[in-house]
C-alpha cells in the first residue's frame, strides 16, 4: 500500500478515525460515516490530513495518493481506477475513479469449509402451512396466472373483486393476486431463450406452495398457449388448477364472471388449513439489494448475510442473485465453491453476461444506477463487492438458471438481471418462500406471494421512510449494534414472517404489481 504522505501536527482537529471508517488495512480510501467539510482532521498517529473537498455522507475519501490508472482499493479489493491523479483528502467518486477489465484469479473451492450445523435439539421453528406433498408455505394464496399480457386486464378485474370483504369468511386465505406481464406473444415458441425462461418462470410460480390454488388465463391465440403450459408442468394433484381462455369463454364479461365464480368455489377448501410448527430448514429465503448506497456493504447486505449464515446452520436455504452485481466479487465466491462444477457454473454466467452487454452495446459498469451514485457508490465493483455480502461466509452450495427450481440446501446463487422486481420474481418461482430486501436510498417493494422484509442500510432512511422499513441495520454504522446481534434479528424476523406476522409491504399492500418475468429476444 502507497504510505500517507507527512501529515502536520494535530491541535484542534476533529477526529478522521471518528468521522469516517475504514475497511482494510490495504484500502486507499475510507467511508464518511457524515457530511465531511473541507479542513484539517487528525489523525491517529498523531497528524493531520487536510480534506480538501466537501464529501458526502456514504462516500469515499483518499487516505492515500493512488496515481493515474493504479487501482483504488476498498474493502481490501479493487472498486475501480484512478482517471487522474487522487491525492490524499480528495472525495473519490466518479469525476477521478472509473470502471475496467482486470484480470480476476478463479480458485475454485479454496475458502470452502465444512459447514456447522446448530445441534437437533436447539433447531429454530416456525408456524407453517405444510401442504399435502409435504412442502411449506408461509403464505395462503388464490393466484390468477396470465398466459399473456392481453388476459392481464381480465385477471385484475377477476382479482379486484376479492380485494375488500369478501374474504372477511375466509381468514385464512391471504388474498387473490393477478400474476399479470408484458410478454407472451410476438416471440420466438418452445426451444428459444426467452419462451422457455417465460414457461420456467409462470410454471415456478404454480409450484410455489404459497399458492393454494389458481386460475391459468389466456386470451386464446398467443405463443404461450395456457393448454401446453398446463400439460406439461406436473402441478402437484391437490393443488386447484383452472385453465382458461377470453376467446373460448365469448369475451371478457363472461371470462370475469366464469372466474369469479370458480375462485369462490375455491374458497372453503383453500381457507381449511392450519399453521403448525416446522422446523426452519424448511425455508428458502431470498436477499435481494436496491437503491444501495455507500453504507449497503458495511450495515445491512453483511447483516442479511449474518442471518443467512444462521439460517443454513439450522439447515435452510438462502438465495442470492442479481449477477451483474456480483461482477468483480465472483472470484470471492467462487472460491467458496463446494466443487469445482459449481464454481464452473457461476464463472459461466458471468462470461454469458460480459457477452449479452456486449451483443447490446453496453457495459457491466452501466450498473449502478444514478440513485447508486448518488449514495456513494462510483462503480459495478464497488456496487459488487458490497452486494456479495448478502451472501455471507458459508459455502457456495449451488449455481441456478433464473426461475429454475431451487433443491439444494444452504447458500445458492440464482442467475438473474440486477432489476429489482426481475430479480425478486426469479427467486420466488425458484421456491423462495420468504425475501428480504436491503436498500440505502430508500425501496418501495413488496412481493407477493412471497413476504418481503426492508432493511434499510442508514438511520435517516429507517426514519424517513419507516411505514416501509422493516429492520433498522443502521445502527451497526451508528455504533449501537454489532453486524452479528443485526443478523441474529434479521434472523428472527424472518421466523416471525414466516409464521404469519404481516410485513410493512404487506400492510401497504405492495405486491399485484410485482410479477415481472424476465424478458429475453426479440420483440416480433
Amino acid at each position: 500500500m502507497t504510505p500517507v504522505p507527512p501529515v502536520t501536527p494535530a491541535t484542534d482537529q476533529p477526529a478522521l478515525a471518528e468521522a469516517t471508517l475504514r475497511l482494510h488495512e490495504t484500502d486507499n480510501v475510507v467511508i464518511a460515516m457524515g457530511d465531511l467539510a473541507p479542513g484539517s482532521y487528525a489523525l491517529p498517529t498523531g497528524g493531520t490530513l487536510q480534506v480538501t473537498d466537501a464529501v458526502p455522507r456514504g462516500h469515499k475519501l483518499a487516505v492515500a495518493p493512488v496515481a493515474q490508472g493504479e487501482p483504488v482499493r476498498k474493502y481490501g479489493q479493487v472498486i475501480g481506477f484512478a482517471s487522474e491523479p487522487i491525492t490524499p483528502g480528495q472525495h473519490v467518486h466518479t469525476h477521478n475513479t472509473a470502471f475496467q477489465m482486470f484480470e480476476r484469479e478463479y480458485d475454485f473451492g479454496v475458502d470452502a469449509r465444512p459447514t456447522e450445523y446448530v445441534p437437533e435439539n436447539a433447531l429454530a421453528t416456525f408456524q407453517g402451512i405444510v401442504r399435502p406433498d409435504g412442502r411449506v408455505a408461509t403464505r395462503n394464496y388464490i393466484g390468477i396466472l396470465t398466459t399473456v399480457n392481453c388476459s392481464a386486464t381480465a385477471a385484475k378485474l377477476i382479482a379486484e373483486r376479492f380485494k375488500y370483504d369478501v374474504l372477511d369468511d375466509f381468514p385464512n386465505v391471504d388474498g387473490v393476486v393477478s400474476l399479470t406481464h408484458s410478454t407472451g406473444c410476438g416471440m420466438a415458441g418452445p426451444g428459444s431463450e426467452g419462451f422457455e425462461v417465460l414457461r420456467r418462470t409462470l410454471t415456478g410460480y404454480a409450484n410455489h406452495p404459497n399458492f393454494a390454488g389458481f386460475l391459468v388465463l389466456g386470451l386464446g391465440c398467443e405463443v404461450n398457449q395456457v393448454a401446453s403450459l398446463v400439460e406439461h408442468w406436473n402441478i402437484p394433484e391437490h393443488k386447484i388448477t383452472v385453465p382458461m381462455t377470453i376467446q373460448e369463454l365469448g369475451g371478457t364479461r363472461k371470462t370475469v364472471a366464469e372466474g369469479i365464480a370458480r375462485i369462490r368455489e375455491m374458497l372453503p377448501e383453500v381457507n381449511a388449513v392450519t399453521r403448525q410448527t416446522v422446523p426452519a430448514s424448511e425455508l428458502i429465503l431470498a436477499m435481494e439489494c436496491g437503491g444501495s448506497d455507500g453504507y449497503s456493504g458495511i450495515t445491512a447486505n453483511p447483516a442479511l448475510g449474518a442471518a443467512a449464515d444462521l439460517l443454513v446452520a439450522h439447515g435452510g436455504t438462502a438465495v442470492f442473485g442479481e449477477t451483474p452485481e456480483i461482477y468483480g466479487a465472483e472470484h470471492l465466491l467462487a472460491r467458496r465453491a463446494v466443487s469445482t462444477e459449481v464454481g464452473e457454473k457461476l464463472i459461466r454466467r458471468i462470461h454469458w453476461w460480459e457477452d449479452y452487454t456486449a451483443k447490446h452495446s453496453g457495459s457491466m459498469d452501466n450498473n449502478p444506477s444514478p440513485g447508486n451514485k448518488a449514495g456513494g457508490l462510483t462503480t459495478i465493483l464497488e456496487k459488487s463487492l458490497g452486494a456479495a455480502a448478502k451472501g455471507g461466509t458459508t459455502n457456495l452450495a449451488d449455481v441456478v438458471e433464473f426461475a429454475e427450481q431451487i433443491t439444494a440446501k444452504g447458500l445458492v446463487f440464482m442467475d438473474t438481471p440486477g432489476y429489482d422486481p426481475v430479480n425478486a420474481t426469479g427467486m420466488v418461482a425458484g421456491g423462495a418462500q420468504v425475501l428480504c430486501f436491503t436498500t440505502g436510498r430508500g425501496s418501495a417493494f413488496g412481493c407477493k406471494p412471497t413476504p418481503s422484509l426492508k432493511l434499510a442500510t442508514n438511520s435517516d432512511v429507517y426514519q424517513r421512510m419507516t411505514d416501509d422499513m422493516d429492520v433498522n441495520c443502521g445502527v451497526i454504522a451508528d455504533g449501537e449494534a454489532s453486524v452479528a446481534e443485526v443478523g441474529r434479528q434479521i434472523f428472527d424476523r424472518v421466523l416471525a414472517t414466516a409464521s404469519g406476522e404481516k410485513t410493512k409491504s404487506e400492510e401497504l399492500g405492495y405486491g399485484d404489481e410485482e410479477f415481472v418475468p424476465w424478458q429475453l429476444g426479440a420483440v416480433m
